[in-house]
Order: C-alpha cells, then structure tokens, then sequence
C-alpha cells in the first residue's frame, strides 16, 4: 500500500502545531472552580423514599414575611420555606475517583421551579453535584444521546464521503481542537485574542483545504479566495466598531467575563471581533472552495478555457451562491440568538430601541460583516482560480468585464 508521504506530513504538522499552541496558550491558564463544590456520574439504583414538606434555601435575610397560597415565605435568620417533594435515592457513581462508590442524593422538585425536571428513577444517568449539605441531583446526563447522534454523523459521512469523508472528519477535529485546546485557552491565559483569532482562522483554512482536496492549485486557489473574504469581514469589523462606539458588554455572559479575576482583563470587543470573523469562515471557505472547485472542473474539461472564460464563469456561479449564503449567514445568527430577540420585542414598545441595542447590532453586525466577507471572496476566487490555473497562457485582463 502506498503512503501519502505528504498527507501524512500535513497531519503530522497540523497535530504538532495543535500540540504546541495548546502548551504555549495554557500557561497562565485558570480554571475558576468552587473547591467546596465536587460533581459526579452516576446512575440511580433506587428511590429510598419521597418526602412531601418543605425544601428550606437559606439566602434571605429581613424581618418581614408574607403568606402567599400554599406557598409561605418567612424572611427572618436566612430561611425561606417552599412547599414541594424531595426524593431520596440512591445512586452509584460511574466515573472519576470516586466510581463504584454508592452515595445516597436528594432531588428537589417544587413550585419554586420555572421548569420542573424530569423525576429521577431506576436506571437513569444523572450528574450530582455535593456541597457542604450533602449530594444533590444536578440534572440528568445528555451526553450520551449526543454521542449517539455524532457517531451516526460519522458514519454517514464516512460512507458518502469515504475517503473524502475520512479527511473531512479529521479536519473537524483538527478545528474543534484548534477553538477548544488553543483559542479558548488563549483568552483566559492573557493572549491577544486579535492574534489568536487570525492564527486559528489561518491554521483552519490551511489544514482544511489540505486535507480534504490536497496539494494542488485548487486548494491554493480557494485559500487565497478564503483568507481574503476573511481579512474583508475582520477589516469592516475593525472600521464598525468604532463607527458603533461599542463596549462589547452584548449579554449577561459578556459581563461575567468582564467580572473575571484575571491578571489582564478579557478585551471584550476583541471576543466580538473573534466571535464574527471565526463564525464567518466556514460560509466564506464553502462558497470559495465551490468557486475553486467549479473553475478546476471547467478547465480540466475543456481544452477552450482561457481566463476570461474561467472568471467570467466564477462570476456567475458566485452570483447563483451569493444569495443562499448570505441567507445561510443571517438565518443562522437570528436562529441562535431567537428567543433572546423575542424576550426584547416584548418588552420594547420602539423598533428604534430594539435595532439600537448592542446585542442585536452586533448580530446584525456579524450577518453584514460575514456577508460582505462573502462577496469578495466570490471575486477574488475567481480570479486567483483564472490566474493559477492558465499560469502559462497570457491573461487578457483588457477583455475582462
């Protein structure tokens, strides 16, 4: 069986670089935990016994209370009471240093609740979280489901894709590890987040498109079209954000992050800028590979082919994926952010300030700035594809239109 040798060195480099920047970007890294809090898996044995009463928070303080239904509060020595169901049971842990140990929980089900949760029974797979009171029911584990579900990704696109597909699964997982093992650690750790930015969208492109359509004029042709589209949506977001006057305070996350006890507080506008040009990639890599890829088959088909012909059809083409993915970019950002838009729409009586919060200008922000990122990308691919396709043939540049 023959290797790849420069497959093989592609992968090598792209986990060697991964290695180094995850090293480089964890020192000064803090992860802030609660050491008095501890979480574990576990799976329930049984339900020992349920307890109709009253749950008991102590975070109150005052000298007044008030009786409200079934429901009594009395704010006096930090103590609220709520009339509710606990549920004792007994439940064995599954992972970490405490596995096969069984521990018994409590869950806590009352009308204090916005949403009740799911009662837990025999077999169920939870994560428990214990404090000073004891262990308590955090919620039931997701992850397997989700586990379920990318496993059959896998496969389906191992089985269209095959080879392709193999490369296509690597590359995922080569830019999942690039946001996770390097950039997320990069901007707790004090790092330039513009930088950092710009290197994980670089290291993406590059491994991406060398993976999954190799060495050739075809990769380079989509990303020279790619990082170009990229620099346009990160130039416009530069220019925007002084042109908005923004403070990146979007959301109550960004505030937590401002809140942060870091030694060099986190440059929200920077997680702005990060969060639009990163986002942006994947559609302006798709429509510049579409382009690139398009132009390769046209001229490995037709020995007529001269530039004119090659860009003029990456013209058209590019006009026919405008549209859909500038829709794709804008459906994607309302999609995400919907119920924080509906929360807003209904309590504002002004479209004005709803358009001027800084929230929604920065989603409106993201669609126009990935958007216009787009439309260059189109272009330029089109006439880097032209150029380094016909490399040896003269470029009539007078004829194009």
């Amino acid at each position: 069986m023959r290797i790849n040798l420069s497959y093989l060195a592609t992968v090598l480099i792209a986990l060697l670089l991964l290695f180094i920047g995850h090293r480089m970007t964890i020192q000064g890294f803090y992860i802030f935990t609660d050491p008095s809090q501890e979480h574990a898996r576990a799976r329930v044995q049984g339900i020992v016994e349920r307890i109709q009463g009253q749950d008991h928070f102590d975070f109150f303080d005052g000298q007044d209370e008030f009786d409200d239904g079934d429901e009594f509060f009395e704010f006096d020595d930090f103590f609220i009471s709520l009339v509710g169901e606990r549920i004792i049971f007994d439940a064995e842990v599954t992972g970490g240093l405490r596995k096969g140990q069984l521990i018994r929980a409590e869950q806590s089900i009352n009308d204090f609740m916005l949403f009740t949760p799911a009662e837990v029974k025999p077999g169920d797979s939870v994560l428990l979280i214990r404090n000073n009171m004891g262990w308590f029911f955090d919620g039931h584990i997701r992850t397997g489901g989700l586990l379920g579900l990318g496993i059959l990704f896998v496969f389906c696109v191992l089985l269209f894709g095959r080879k392709k597909g193999f490369n296509t699964i690597l590359s995922l997982g080569l830019t999942v590890g690039s946001v996770f093992a390097v950039f997320i650690p990069s901007i707790l750790s004090g790092k330039n987040i513009y930088i950092m930015a710009a290197l994980v969208c670089s290291y993406t492109t590059i491994t991406t498109l060398l993976l999954v359509i190799g060495y050739n004029k075809k990769s380079l042709a989509a990303a020279i079209g790619c990082i170009s589209g990229i620099v346009i949506a990160g130039i416009i977001t530069l220019i925007m954000d002084r042109v908005l006057l923004l403070t990146g305070l979007v959301d109550e996350h960004s505030r937590h992050l401002a809140n942060l006890p870091l030694a060099a507080p986190i440059d929200l506008k920077a997680i702005i800028f990060a969060g639009i040009t990163i986002g942006a990639m994947g559609a302006i890599m798709d429509v510049a590979m579409s382009i690139a890829s398009a132009l390769w088959e046209l001229n490995e088909q037709t020995d007529a082919a001269d530039f004119q012909t090659l860009f003029r059809s990456g013209l058209n083409i590019g006009r026919d994926i405008m549209g859909t993915m500038a829709n794709t970019l804008i459906l994607a950002y309302i999609g995400s952010s919907l119920s924080v838009v509906l929360v807003i729409s209904v309590y504002s009586n002004s479209l004005m300030e709803i358009l001027n919060r800084e929230m929604i200008v920065v989603e409106i922000l993201q669609a126009l700035a990935g958007s216009f990122g787009i439309l260059f990308a189109l272009p330029l691919t089109a006439f880097f594809s032209g150029v380094l396709y016909l490399k040896n043939k003269k470029i009539p540049i007078d004829k194009i239109e």
